[in-house]
């Protein structure tokens, strides 16, 4: 049986599929057709007759939750950190005392898209003017910053590690935020799976991705190797060692108690602010 799967282009999702396009596992008699796309439009994909499996912003969730499961791996997720509002160092100049909060309130931000995670956790720190700007390729925000289009832009994926040399600086860490706020992770991005593939299908699915995702934890080094020879915006075997650090780790693997609550509390206080639709109880894979 062949499972359409829509993935990002970044690291850390490539790294967990990587067992099973370079059929390094059993993948129990299922063949997996991958393709990867920017992640606003991986949500918009997520309807319908959508993929089987497909990567989605947390936040959007709600959405689809009659359609698709969470799989309780394959997420990312922010411990303290998760994506950044950067700006020209002039702009951070001129905070003075006030809170960055304060200092974003009614400008421009280019954003990754309306329906992220990282869109919406702003959403809950401050009144801004979203401009939709691709985070594929991360350049894009960088030109819209250089050339004044947007005041500020709110970096998701791999860009979190190289706005310093572009430029520009940091202003808000919105996973560090929600930590203070909720003493929880923060879930960013998951996995999830059609409800209407059945319950053999799914619990195969379920563990061939599992497995997937633990093979690479267990041959980290040769996961980089294979990621630095594909190219992308990360150069350097520490700037991808850094990056997998951060999105491709234990969490990864199971989210944990902790990392529930976290998508739970992140859920419902998006609906309780108006931004997101009441979702009824998360229920995941094998749970």
């Amino acid at each position: 049986m062949k499972l359409r799967c829509a993935i990002s282009p970044d690291a850390d999702d490539l790294f967990m599929f990587r067992a099973i396009t370079e059929g390094l596992i059993d993948t129990e008699g299922l063949t997996f057709e991958v393709v990867s796309v920017d992640t606003d439009k991986l949500n918009r994909m997520a309807k319908g007759d959508g993929p089987d499996v497909t990567a989605i912003s947390i936040a959007h969730y709600p959405q689809v939750a009659a359609t698709y499961q969470l799989l309780a791996h394959g997420g990312s997720v922010g411990r303290g950190y998760g994506p950044v509002v950067v700006a020209k160092p002039m702009l951070l100049a001129m905070a003075g005392e006030q809170k960055m909060s304060a200092l974003l309130e009614g400008r421009r931000v280019a954003v990754p898209g309306l329906t992220t995670t990282a869109c919406l956790v702003l959403r809950l720190i401050t009144k801004f003017d979203p401009i939709v700007i691709p985070i594929a390729p991360t350049s894009l925000q960088f030109d819209a910053l250089r050339a004044d289009e947007v005041e500020a832009a709110l970096i998701i994926h791999e860009g979190r590690l190289t706005y310093a040399a572009e430029g520009f600086v940091q202003l808000l860490d919105i996973g560090d935020w929600w930590f203070v706020h909720t003493s929880l992770p923060l879930p960013l991005g998951g996995n999830v799976i059609r409800r209407d593939l059945g319950a053999d299908v799914i619990a195969r699915a379920d563990r061939v991705l599992r497995a997937s995702i633990a093979h690479g934890l267990a041959h980290r080094e040769d996961a980089i190797t294979w990621l630095l020879a594909r190219g992308g915006t990360l150069k350097s075997r520490e700037a991808v060692d850094l990056y997998l650090s951060l999105y491709a780790n234990a969490d990864t693997l199971d989210y944990g108690a902790d990392g529930r609550e976290g998508i739970r509390t992140l859920l419902r206080r998006g609906a309780e602010a108006g931004w997101l639709p009441a979702c009824g109880e998360v229920d995941f894979v094998g749970d």
